[in-house]
């Protein structure tokens, strides 16, 4: 932190008084109904979702700007004039909605991450936003919670990389910018261990997973700068995390260093008193302030009590003073004191970019997966009549996926529409919207593709389900057309991993879409007419049926360890243990071989290479995603099966042959033992150069 922004808040603070300095820690929803005398008086820190208030009184619909411009003019009529910061939920896109950020990560690719997300704050400030409620960085491994379509799946590296490339990319280096955002670390922390999939269950994590599994991508936020963090709802092992002091004190501010300031998640100070910590509002005010939580959203517990327990001295002047101190730092390196204004201008030269909405196409299309491709099947080629079936055939906004309150359907070409402009000369594509009319048309044309999924409502929060088979009305598109004997592609877009072992049984090919966002037609059609090819990789593992959630691959063996043969091993009687389709799965239209695996050294000290030759042997160009798995085999602990420690994304021609290398550095070994220190163990490693987490070349090396 600068001395100037020091001195500056320092100065600040010492002119307010003790209603002022609460008035800082309470975020309102702007609304109609919001007083403005709140505002002018200094009561109010922040407001949620201001650009969508007050729409249709007088504002006009493209000036999101004038709306956030008419709040912060009423608070800097306030006697110290402090500017508010305004907050709201711009997870995956404004107006340029991208994949959802779980299809995101399938791209295997966090700099097209950071890029999307650098959009998106481009088009939010425009918009008069300056703080986004992004990225997720919760860690999944039970699909049936709705809210796994906001994160980067169940991998901790993986969500570590883009945890700080989607820093990166909202923040860039100074978020005084006007075209930069306020990013928020959320939901601190294990929000997705919640029991049953159940949004706002508890969750019970041991202190070394809670380390080394839920925490890294958090700490990668922090380590790339991130301005504010957000607590859970999540009551984890008996303190819910918008009382718990040891992480939002201890860990973030004293081992971390962060210097930004902890919001809490919608009421939750008020919820404490459901979970039971907290006798009345008061108390709960209490125990969230001490434990280090500074912004109060929208339930008034802050508000309506502070100052009584600041009377009654149950809080020190001090507590109150240095969470006041946090969230002015970020307003001060925001730059709203020196420019508290949106330009209105920038709204009609920085929305829906020709440039924005390419770089959506991209991003659709490197995070789509093909699961199976028998025989070739695609790209389709050769086919002269192909009938398009399913609930998805004029999708527009259904594309969206979550949490996309400013997305439009207009702005997108339905996906008939879009697969007609991508269709070579000389096919004709029938459609049907009906498993009754798919089935009948089916006996008239060449090849069959079936565009079926969940709808976005579907998922996001609170949207848990407790089966993960399609959803009624799809599955019906894939029986009514399976086994007539014409090729069939099955296209699913959703934003979970579904079971959809049937599915791939019955289809020839299955491309797994995700919802990719407001380009997500156009980048289907270059996918199945083979103008592009697919390279996402899976983020979360596939489960072969509901019944073996919680599913992922870096688990710890048993005493009795996963074999194919043999009574008393870990099996279910009814199917196999191991998964539909593993993490990091994802198929191409070529063929990759990995060979001649290569270590630097037998012993690792200080750094260890470790690289492979993949060549690629099929006829089409293709991008391959090597992926760096590593193994401790005698441990403190019990250690994972194995841990993914690097990727890379390489583009190889037909018959080319290249040598990926990847380094591997102590610190990369280390975890949190028995005695609750973080370090490395002496011992002898497994590494492998893979296509996915169950295959690769495998080697040796010791520590």
């Amino acid at each position: 932190m600068s001395q100037e922004t020091e001195a500056f808040i320092n100065h600040l603070i010492a002119q307010m008084t003790p209603e002022e300095k609460i008035g800082q820690l309470n975020q309102y929803s702007a609304d109609p109904e919001l007083a403005p005398d709140l505002l002018r008086q200094g009561k109010v820190g922040s407001l949620f979702n201001a650009s969508g208030a007050l729409t249709g009184q007088g504002f006009s619909d493209s000036g999101h700007a004038e709306i956030s411009n008419h709040f912060q003019k009423i608070a800097l009529e306030s006697r110290l004039k402090i500017p508010l910061i305004l907050g709201r939920d711009v997870i995956h896109g404004f107006r340029t909605v991208f994949p959802i950020p779980l299809a995101q990560a399938a791209a295997f690719n966090p700099e097209l991450a950071s890029e999307a997300a650098s959009v998106t704050a481009r088009e939010a400030t425009a918009n008069g936003i300056k703080w986004t409620f992004a990225p997720m960085l919760d860690i999944a491994r039970d699909p049936r919670w709705g809210r796994v379509a906001e994160g980067n799946g169940e991998d901790p590296f993986l969500g570590a990389q883009m945890a700080a490339a989607v820093v990166k990319g909202f923040q860039g280096d100074r978020f005084s910018a006007p075209d930069k955002l306020v990013a928020c670390a959320k939901h601190y922390v294990g929000y997705g261990a919640a029991e049953g999939g159940r949004d706002y269950e508890n969750g019970e994590i041991s202190e070394p997973t809670l380390r080394d599994v839920y925490l890294p991508p958090f700490r990668a936020a922090i380590q790339a700068g991130a301005g504010t963090v957000m607590s859970a709802f999540i009551d984890l092992n008996g303190i819910p995390a918008t009382a718990d002091r040891r992480l939002l004190t201890e860990v973030l501010r004293g081992e971390w260093g962060f210097e930004g300031f902890v919001v809490s998640d919608w009421e939750s100070i008020k919820e404490l008193i459901a979970h039971g910590v907290a006798e009345d509002e008061a108390h709960a005010g209490l125990l969230a302030l001490k434990a280090g939580l500074d912004m109060d959203m929208v339930s008034g517990v802050y508000h309506n009590t502070l100052g009584e327990s600041l009377r009654q001295g149950k809080i020190s002047p001090e507590i109150l003073d240095e969470a006041v101190r946090r969230i002015l730092r970020i307003k001060h390196r925001a730059g709203l004191f020196e420019h508290p204004f949106t330009d209105t201008t920038r709204i009609s030269r920085d929305i829906l970019t020709p440039e924005a909405r390419a770089l959506a196409r991209t991003a659709a299309r490197q995070s789509m997966v093909l699961l199976k491709n028998n025989h070739n099947l695609l790209p389709l080629q050769g086919f002269r009549r192909i009938l398009i079936a399913g609930n998805f055939i004029h999708a527009r906004g259904e594309l969206f996926g979550t949490w996309t309150p400013d997305g439009r359907s207009e702005d997108v070409t339905p996906l008939d529409e879009a697969l007609r402009h991508t269709t070579p000369k000389g096919v004709e594509l029938w459609f049907a919207d009906s498993p009754d009319l798919a089935q009948n048309l089916t006996h008239y044309v060449d090849a069959v593709v079936l565009l079926i999924g969940e709808h976005p409502a579907r998922s996001g929060e609170n949207c848990n389900v407790s089966d993960l088979s399609l959803p009624p009305g799809q599955a019906e598109f894939v029986e009514a057309v399976a086994g007539l004997g014409k090729p069939l592609t099955v296209v699913i877009f959703a934003g979970r991993p579904l079971a959809i072992t049937r599915q791939i049984s019955q289809a020839d090919a299955v491309l797994y879409g995700w919802h990719p966002g407001i380009e997500g037609a156009a980048a289907l059609g270059e996918l199945l007419f083979g103008t592009e090819s697919p390279s996402g990789r899976l983020p979360i593992t596939f489960p072969r049926a509901t019944g073996q959630v919680p599913i992922y691959y870096n688990r710890k063996n048993s005493g009795r360890p996963i074999r194919n043969e043999g009574l008393f091993r870990t099996r279910y009687l009814d199917l196999p243990p191991v998964p539909l389709f593993p993490f990091g799965f994802g198929l191409g239209y070529t063929q990759f071989e990995y060979a001649n695996l290569k270590l630097s050294h037998e012993t690792l000290r200080g750094t260890l290479e470790v690289s492979a030759e993949v060549t690629n042997t099929g006829a089409r160009p293709g991008v391959e995603v090597p992926q760096l798995y590593v193994r401790d085999l005698v441990g403190s602990l019990t250690r994972p099966v194995r841990e993914l420690k690097g990727f890379q994304r390489v583009l190889l021609q037909p018959g080319e042959t290249q040598r990926v290398r990847f380094t591997l550095q102590e610190a990369d070994l280390a975890f949190t033992r028995s005695d609750g220190t973080f370090g490395v163990e002496p011992g002898g490693f497994h590494v492998w150069i893979a296509p996915d987490s169950q295959r690769g070349l495998q080697g040796e090396f010791r520590l």
